[in-house]
């Protein structure tokens, strides 16, 4: 079984590195994801990008696993509500299914699954603290 929660954990931090990464190689594309009341432009990318791959890091290290879940959570909690909810009701977003939804069908998918990344993030800080795992009863 802890051959399972080993591979469970890095393939969970691993997208977070590979997003990260994208961060800084398609600065253009997030750039045009950014809500104008988000201040920084370019530099808010950035250091989103650096803080995705020191979670990925820490997270994979087992280092400080608590600490970082909890912040990762935290800022995948600030894209929904900063980029995910307001594409929800942008007009302009072109629908996957149907052209007769009141909402984006992509940004409702994007939304969902960065609240299931948060929960999963929530989960392994809940069973690490000070980065060993907490036994259960």
């Amino acid at each position: 079984m802890k051959y399972l929660t080993t591979i469970g954990r890095i393939l969970f931090a691993l997208p977070f590195g590979i997003l990260g990464l994208n961060h800084f190689l398609m600065n253009s594309y997030y750039l045009g994801m950014i809500s104008t009341f988000i201040p920084g432009g370019g530099y808010t990318i950035i250091i989103t990008g650096l803080a995705l791959i020191a979670a990925c890091i820490s997270i994979i290290a087992k280092k400080y696993i608590q600490l970082s879940c909890l912040l990762l959570a935290l800022l995948l909690f600030i894209f929904i509500l900063t980029i995910h909810v307001p594409a929800l009701f942008d007009p302009t977003e072109v629908t996957i299914l149907s052209m007769h939804t009141k909402f984006s069908t992509l940004a409702l998918i994007e939304l969902l699954k960065d609240a299931s990344l948060m929960g999963g993030a929530l989960m392994i800080a809940g069973m690490y603290k000070d980065d060993k795992p907490v036994s259960q009863a």
